[in-house]
């Protein structure tokens, strides 16, 4: 963290206060803070070829897998996501990712939305599961991930709508992989905490082999020690920790996960000290927000 905070670099424009650190931006926007960040180094590992090229205001990053399918992200001037595909090498795109807002002009304040929490009508332990509690029983751990929305979906959402709304990625149930706590100030895993991420990866795997559009979010936390923006970076790399160690020690498809940093914004346990619970990350499958599969009936 001492040699993040010596790189990273603060500007204002057009009201924002705006952090840059060499892989990463923190934005702090009308009482807001949250972090952006671009994916294509975490899909590149294992690449037989990788290519940016200026598509209009646009750059497009095509990464050639060993299988030959090719991965496109497109994203704007600041590396943020607009639209992620999977191209087979029959020629036919499987789309997992269109960001592009809904009817409105691109800006930081136009992902958050008015909605409520959901309402919860499943057993808790359904809904937030314990990692630990059921790493033996990977069907448990596969139907959490295969579960429909627990309350209706109104329409199809961005990825930035997802990431910035909790009472919206709330609508889906979650695994909390407290078997991975880090240590303070860190983001690395050790080899027995990679070891164990084996059945939630298997799982994701069954999932994406079912429905090759599937995606998931895997969210990265901090405890409250330290400050807003520093803990908002260590969670960022925490999650893509994580999401690097399904990708290349089990196989997950990279493409089919997405990460995002909360910092010290949704605690698990609610301290303002050092706390290993808080040091966590959390997995849910967000497909039904992104295609607006509310999963039940029509609502009246």
């Amino acid at each position: 963290m001492n040699q993040l905070r010596g790189e990273r670099r603060e500007s204002t424009e057009g009201g924002r206060t705006i952090f840059r650190e060499p892989d990463r931006t923190i934005i702090r926007d009308g009482g807001r803070t949250f972090i952006r960040h671009s994916d294509n180094a975490r899909f590149a590992y294992g690449a037989r070829d990788v290519q940016t090229s200026r598509r209009g205001i646009t750059n497009v990053t095509t990464i050639v897998l060993p299988t030959g399918d090719r991965v496109v992200n497109i994203v704007d001037d600041n590396g943020f996501l607009i639209r992620r595909s999977r191209i087979l090498p029959s020629g036919r795109e499987i789309i997992l990712i269109d960001n592009r807002p809904r009817g409105r002009d691109w800006s930081p304040m136009n992902f958050f939305i008015d909605i409520g929490p959901p309402r919860i009508r499943i057993p808790r332990e359904r809904y937030i599961v314990d990692y630990g509690q059921y790493y033996n029983d990977p069907r448990y751990l596969y139907d959490t991930m295969m579960a429909p929305p627990v309350d209706f979906i109104e329409r199809p959402y961005t990825l930035d709508e997802i990431r910035y709304n909790a009472p919206l990625r709330d609508r889906m149930p979650r695994i909390d992989l407290n078997t991975v706590n880090f240590e303070t100030g860190s983001w690395e895993l050790t080899d027995d905490q990679i070891q164990r991420l084996g059945p939630i990866a298997d799982g994701m795997n069954q999932v994406i082999s079912r429905n090759p559009r599937a995606v998931f979010l895997v969210e990265g936390h901090t405890d409250a020690t330290g400050n807003d923006v520093d803990n908002l970076s260590l969670s960022d790399r925490r999650a893509e920790s994580v999401a690097i160690a399904l990708s290349q020690q089990f196989g997950v498809p990279a493409e089919n996960l997405t990460t995002q940093g909360y910092g010290e914004q949704y605690l698990k346990v609610p301290t303002q000290g050092p706390e290993p619970e808080n040091r966590r990350v959390t997995v849910r499958n967000i497909t039904p927000l992104l295609t607006g599969d509310a999963g039940g009936p029509p609502r009246r």
